[in-house]
């Protein structure tokens, strides 16, 4: 099985219940430096997270990835009398009744409508079962995965295609650079002709080294060189596929690097307007290559 290539960018959800509870795990994965974990977890479930984190380790390598737990219960609990509440407020009312001359007995519904004389049912007990949850988690973890190696087959895609575009221009940069240094230097020779016919003082040698100079100023066959060398470089990572962003990241550094020179050294409006392409194209290389993980 051929390696492949893998996004920082994901979402997954797990759900499921136990024991009497709901829960809903839900992953979201963006672009990162390196791996940042942020777990979202209900009170008391704190406990899970060092074995989470673990489980996140393993699994994946970069990316800012948010985990939220949501559990509630899956029905309302039954509602009970507080006994002391209840014999505290009955004690008030009727002491009330006794001292407004006329007035009515307590009513029940008044007396449990009041604040504290109601209360869920074991209210106290929290019953967790943790084993389910975090076999949902690596459930949840594992759809993340595959999530973002989905997202990383299209960014593989997409970057085949830029590639095979940048390699087009840089074999149509090389065609317009061919005859650069000859034109370069044709076009000098002309202009210290004319200069030469005015000032015929100027040392012949001296002006044979400038023109040398001005001609090895314009030669980009070094840049188109390292260029090509890049290329065949961006199509081993894509072959490569594991945990290549960073190298990747790196590698479109050298890539403007030398586009750039090219402009730089172009004589030609035709090399230039290929040079800008090159630069465009790159460019959306780099803005790819941030979500590979």
């Amino acid at each position: 099985m051929s390696n492949s290539l893998a996004s920082m960018t994901g979402f997954a959800r797990a759900e499921g219940t136990a024991a009497g509870l709901a829960w809903v795990w839900e992953l979201r994965s963006v672009n990162g430096r390196g791996l940042d974990l942020r777990f979202r977890l209900p009170p008391g479930w704190d406990t899970m997270e060092p074995a989470l984190r673990e489980a996140v380790g393993k699994a994946l390598k970069r990316g800012n990835v948010t985990a939220n737990l949501t559990v509630k219960r899956e029905s309302e609990p039954r509602l009970v009398a507080d006994p002391a509440a209840l014999e505290q407020v009955l004690t008030l009312a009727l002491d009330l009744q006794t001292r407004i001359p006329g007035s009515p007995a307590p009513r029940a519904e008044a007396l449990l409508g009041l604040p504290g004389v109601l209360r869920p049912a074991q209210a106290d007990d929290t019953v967790m079962d943790t084993g389910a949850v975090s076999a949902g988690f690596a459930r949840a973890l594992a759809a993340l995965v595959t999530a973002r190696q989905a997202e990383g087959a299209r960014l593989a895609a997409t970057l085949t295609g830029l590639l095979d575009e940048i390699a087009a221009l840089h074999r149509r940069a090389a065609a317009e650079a061919a005859d650069q240094p000859a034109a370069q230097r044709a076009r000098v020779m002309e202009n210290l002709a004319a200069l030469l016919r005015e000032a015929p003082s100027l040392p012949e040698e001296r002006i044979a080294q400038e023109v040398a100079l001005l001609a090895a100023r314009s030669d980009v066959r070094e840049e188109l060189d390292r260029l090509a060398s890049h290329i065949e470089a961006a199509r081993g990572l894509l072959r490569e596929a594991v945990n290549i962003g960073r190298r990747f990241d790196f590698l479109v550094q050298e890539f403007n690097r030398e586009a750039n020179t090219l402009c730089s050294k172009s004589a030609s409006v035709v090399l230039t307007a290929t040079g800008l392409k090159l630069k465009a194209a790159i460019e959306q290389v780099r803005e790819q290559v941030q979500n590979i993980e």
